[in-house]
Order: C-alpha cells, then structure tokens, then sequence
C-alpha cells in the first residue's frame, strides 16, 4: 500500500530530535565524501516541462520520449515498499503549482542503491533527477527517473504542509520557509519584480534617465521625517540615513539632467505599523519643464501601467471590495475633501482656527504652536476623510507651511501646486511643482528651522549647499515619489506592509 512520507509539525523536542537524525544521516554521507555536490546542472524547469508537455497524451510521451534534467527541492514522498516511490520537486519556475514535477523512481530504472539512498531522503531535501517525461494513470505529468542524487541535506524539518507556517510574525522572521511552504507568497513577490520591471520601463520609455544618489546624508533632507543617526569614524562626524533623495536628485536637474528617477531605499525612525516599516522603497522621479498637472497626469500612468503588468489588468480587489485603477483618477481639495466626507463642519468652522484646534483635540492631536490654517486643516482632513479615500483620488493645493519644497500658487496666497495620492484611504504618492526659486526656498528652509525649535521633530534642517545649487538656476520642474511598497500592497491584495518586504524589521527575537 502506498503511504505519504511527511515529517510532521512539531514540538521543539521532537524537532530537535528530528534534526539530530538528520545530521546523523548527513554525517553517513559525509563519510562517503558524498556530501553538498556542486557539478549537477539542471536544463529544464517544472513550469516550462508542463507548459509544453503537460497537454500530451500518454501515448505520445511513449511514442516520442524527451530527456529531462531538474533540480529541486522535495515536497512529498509516496513509498510503495523498497521497489518503487512518488516524490514531488518543488523549483524555482512558477508561482502557482505548475513551479512543482513528479518523479517516479523504481528498482527496475533507478537502480537499488538510489532507491536505498531515496528511501532515507527527508522532505527538505534538494533533489537532482534525470529521466523522461511519461504520464500516470490519473494524467499526471510525471518523470521516470534513472539517475537520481542527493544535492543538498535538510537538516530542520519543514512545517505541515496542509498549515504552512501558521504564525504571522514567524512568516516574516523566517521568510525563507515561508516561500518554501506557500505558493501566496511566492506568487506576491514574483508580481513585484513584475511591477518594479515594468516602472522601470515606462520611465525609460519616456525618456527618463535612472540614477544614484547617497543613503548617507550629512543634513537629512527632502521629506519631513525624523532620521535615522549615525556617525562616521573616519571623518569623525554624525550622519543621516537618507528620508529621501529629493535634495540631490534636483541637484541633478541643476546639472543639466532634465530628466531623473531613482529607486531609492528611505529610512525613517517612525512607528510600525500595518502601513509603516522604518526602512522602504519609493520611486523618485523629476521631469524639466513640467508642473504638477503633467506630474500627476504622468504618476497615474506610471500606476496603471505596473498594475497591469504585474497583475494582468488595472481593475483590482483589495480585500474583498473591487478597486478600478482604469478610470481617471480623482481631483480635489483638502477642504473639498472634508466637506464630501465630513459634510457636518460648516465653511466658517473650517476657517476658524480656534475652533479647528479644539476640534483637533478631540482627535488627540495637539496642533503645533507654529501652525497655521492651512496646516490645522489638513490635520482635520487626515482626522476625517483620509481614511474615505478609496479610490484613486489626488488631494491637491497644499498649504505652503507644510510643504516647503514645493512651488507657491500664483493665483492662491499661501497654497502651493502640490497633491498627494491616496488609495484604499492611503498615501501612495507625494507630488509638486518644483520650487526653484532660491530667495523663496532659503526662507521656506527657515521656517522650517523655527518649526524645529518649536518641537516639530520631523521639520527639515536649513540645507545650504542646495540653497548654493539653487543659485546656479533650475529650470522649472515637476517631481514626485511613488511609495512602492503601499503600492505592492494594492497590486497583490495585500494588508500589511511587511507582506510584500522580503525581509521586514521586526523585534529583536528572543
């Protein structure tokens, strides 16, 4: 009778003695100088094998036999007795089953001393197999194998197959099970190197030239954020990972490259959250002789296209509910946006900062002493309609006091030509028109200083040397920064952050 072999969940005491069986057979192996080869090479894959074989018959396999070479790791083992056993090689090709083969070893065609050596492989195990392609009775495209060795030795056990890893924060902590055991997260994380081919792309299709600028910052700039610190030996003076590359790459635009985007890692000592790991992606671009309209007519494409690329269409789900990335997306004000979603504050209200900082309080958030009208109501926006946003809609025309990068309105005092993207109620995207006035950026870097003084943490240092760039002369520009991981969230319907980091920050295991 034919028995699945499966090590079993298990306790750390049984798990330990699983793992010491096994040293115990690596330890054989060694012996036999046998162990950890590196001269098999595999020529084909699981998921191209059944593509192109997996709609044969039984008779044509038989009539036309194809020689194959695989690797991978062992997922099942099915013994009937000594003289024959089903195995399952798991390899790298595919995201959803088709990444998975059978192989058949008997005594007949695989030889006695393979077939002992099989009989002692654990599920772990890699696998390297030659054979031909047949079909089994029940059309299962599957190998019969006539050389068959042991490639690498497992020595901790994998979890049940049928819960995988079953606690969330060992997922991430382990990633490495974790994409042996699900074929979810496999299929997550070959759909964001899908999308982040696929921006690639697009940016250079349009003419955009892709470049670094440094993760270690002498003055944290480009964001308002509160930075990572650190200190170099060397030079004997304290450093800044980066919040962002804004400050250099339109130092860049200064230089004559009209054009830029970087795929940047950012860095930001905050909170943790769902939304929030302290280390992320963001895609940067700025474009020369454009305004926010262009930038944002622009991002949106950007978005589409990777959705498309990564998904097979702009039309989504996201937890259950349906999210069309298709349509235009959706413009309006931050007071715009609190009137649809708090239609109960009346325009007076929404002009009156007394009443905006008591209501802020009932909120839970202490305005700070520097803000202004435009900064306490987008606190209320953030309190009340943020959250609202669910399908893709720009917020646009932010108050100059909070956005001291960005170019001031001509036709609106005290606003600039910036937005945000929000989608599923959240930021996606920051975007603006550059402000490449010099005089103007030098007092807006002051206020931002005097914020700092004032409590603000995350308000920006006074960046001289950008001033001095400045000086020099930038065309005008347009510029923003696409958060790639909340974006991969969206593409794989996925509801926390760390699903689509390979390898999030977590606590220090104990």
């Amino acid at each position: 009778m034919t028995t699945e072999i499966q090590d079993q969940a298990a306790q750390p005491a049984d798990e330990n003695k699983i793992i010491a069986e096994r040293r115990a057979k690596l330890a054989a192996i060694r012996a036999k100088g046998i162990a950890f080869p590196n001269d098999f090479r595999p020529q084909h894959q699981a998921a191209a094998l059944a593509e192109q074989y997996g709609g044969k018959t039984r008779e044509e396999l038989e009539a036309n036999p194809v020689a194959v070479v695989v690797a991978g790791r062992m997922m099942l083992k099915r013994e009937a007795g000594k003289k024959a056993a089903f195995a399952t090689l798991q390899d790298s090709s595919g995201a959803r089953a088709d990444g998975r083969i059978q192989i058949y070893a008997t005594l007949d065609n695989t030889g006695a001393e393979a077939m002992e050596a099989l009989h002692h492989y654990d599920l772990g195990d890699i696998l390297g197999v030659e054979g031909t392609l047949f079909k089994t009775k029940t059309d299962e495209l599957t190998i019969k194998v006539t050389t068959l060795r042991l490639i690498t030795k497992s020595l901790r056990p994998l979890p049940d197959k049928f819960h995988g890893l079953s606690d969330q924060e060992t997922k991430y902590r382990q990633r490495y099970v974790d994409m042996i055991m699900s074929e979810e997260t496999r299929r997550t994380f070959k759909a964001r190197t899908a999308a982040m081919s696929s921006i690639r792309r697009f940016m250079e299709k349009n003419d955009f030239m892709e470049v670094e600028t440094p993760m270690l910052h002498t003055i944290p700039g480009g964001a308002a954020a509160k930075p990572f610190i650190t200190h170099h030996n060397a030079l004997d003076m304290e450093m800044f990972l980066r919040i962002a590359p804004e400050l250099y790459l339109k130092r860049l635009v200064v230089g004559g490259f009209d054009r830029v985007f970087e795929v940047n890692r950012n860095f930001r000592n905050e909170g943790v959250s769902p939304r929030h790991n302290p280390e992320f992606t963001m895609m940067e671009f700025y474009a020369a002789y454009t305004d926010y309209q262009w930038i944002m007519n622009f991002t949106e494409a950007v978005i589409r296209q990777a959705a498309i690329d990564a998904h097979g269409t702009a039309e989504l789900t996201y937890g259950g509910r349906a999210l069309d990335l298709s349509k235009p997306f959706h413009r309006m004000t931050i007071v715009e946006a609190i009137n649809k979603y708090a239609p109960h504050y009346t325009p007076e209200q929404l002009h009156d900062m007394d009443f905006l900082k008591a209501e802020l309080l009932k909120f839970g958030v202490k305005p700070f002493s520097t803000s202004g009208l435009g900064a306490l109501q987008l606190s209320l926006f953030e309190e009340t309609a943020e959250a609202q946003l669910w399908e893709p809609t720009f917020i646009i025309d932010y108050p100059a006091e909070v956005s001291p990068l960005a170019r001031a309105s001509d036709t609106h005092e005290g606003i600039t030509e910036r937005f945000e993207l929000f989608i599923v109620g959240r930021e996606i995207a920051n975007g603006f028109s550059e402000l490449n006035d010099a005089e103007d950026q030098s007092a807006r870097f002051l206020a931002q200083v005097a914020a700092k003084d004032a409590g603000d943490e995350e308000a920006m240092f006074y960046d001289a040397d950008y001033i001095r760039a400045l000086e020099y002369g930038m065309p005008p520009a347009g510029g923003c920064g696409i958060g790639i991981d909340r974006l991969m969230m969206l593409i794989t319907d996925s509801p926390n952050i760390r699903d689509v980091i390979l390898f999030p920050h977590l606590r220090r295991e104990e």
